[in-house]
């Protein structure tokens, strides 16, 4: 029996998480689970998890995995929250690290703040395999939009991150540390070698216009329409977009908050003597 696919719509970042299940064994993945976050009292909920959890639990689903595409810098990840709730090991792709280092300059995390990945319970290096019961999924690196983002592949789906959205909404910027528009077009045609028929599924939809909300197409639908990289486009004219719009572009509302949670595979930093856990807000330095 192929995997069951039921995705999750997180309205205030326009994110979409998935929960990948195999019917015959009843094990699962979760794809990019998002926390909410109110920025302007600093609160955090999981109303948008707790549906993860009372879809896993309605069904009997076993969550082997919790899958990042990224570390995410416009949203929270959910990913300890539902580790405790519905059990699974974290994961993410290698490239964290790199992150990881960047980002804990940044914020001055000092000593006790490891950037080795050792905060999530696997990193995947390229071509790594999972199980999902008796259905297999596959990493895919494909780097450009953030130096650490990975594909997951399973059976006839791809789950791409940020590396592209919907055909009306082009491809992710690349201006973040590690972000290389040149690598982004390549993993784009990495993707594309997946086949025609292969479905992509989104990690946003933005609903340019006020459309509806979509987020599954396929490589030829794609390469047919994709405003930013369809067929014909190359590789010169795609970088010179790309940089012309990401100059453009503002910093993501969440992204200082965001970094510092997601880095740490989701957990909030330490409580003070307080009791209270603090982010950091870095001044003048964007």
């Amino acid at each position: 029996m192929p995997a069951e696919i039921k995705g999750f719509f997180h309205a205030p970042t326009f994110s979409l998480s998935y929960v990948v299940s195999d019917p015959g064994t009843k094990h699962a993945v979760i794809i990019d689970p998002a926390l909410d976050f109110d920025y302007r009292s600093g609160r955090t909920g999981t109303a948008a998890a707790d549906e993860i959890v009372a879809y896993a639990k309605e069904r009997g689903l076993m969550v082997d995995w919790i899958l990042e595409t990224h570390a995410h810098a416009d949203r929270l990840t959910a990913a300890p929250y539902l580790k405790r709730e519905l059990g699974g090991k974290i994961a993410i792709g290698e490239g964290i690290t790199g992150v990881q280092k960047t980002f804990a300059k940044v914020f001055n995390l000092g000593k006790d703040f490891v950037a080795d990945g050792s905060q999530f319970d696997r990193l995947f290096a390229d071509g790594d395999t999972f199980s999902i019961g008796n259905i297999e999924g596959r990493v895919w690196h494909t780097p450009g939009h953030t130096s650490d983002s990975v594909t997951y592949v399973i059976e006839d789906a791809a789950f791409l991150g940020d590396t592209l959205f919907m055909p009306d909404f082009g491809s992710a910027r690349c201006d973040f540390p590690g972000g290389d528009a040149a690598l982004l077009f390549e993993s784009i045609q990495k993707i594309y070698d997946l086949g025609d028929d292969m479905r992509l599924f989104m990690c946003h939809d933005y609903q340019p216009g006020g459309r509806e909300l979509l987020f599954e197409t396929t490589v030829a639908g794609q390469k047919e329409r994709n405003i930013h990289v369809a067929d014909g486009i190359n590789r010169d004219e795609f970088v010179k977009m790309r940089r012309s719009m990401d100059a453009q572009l503002s910093m993501p509302k969440l992204i200082l908050p965001s970094i510092q949670v997601n880095i740490r595979a989701g957990e909030l930093p330490d409580p003070e003597s307080n009791g209270v856990a603090y982010l950091k807000l870095p001044l003048n330095q964007f």
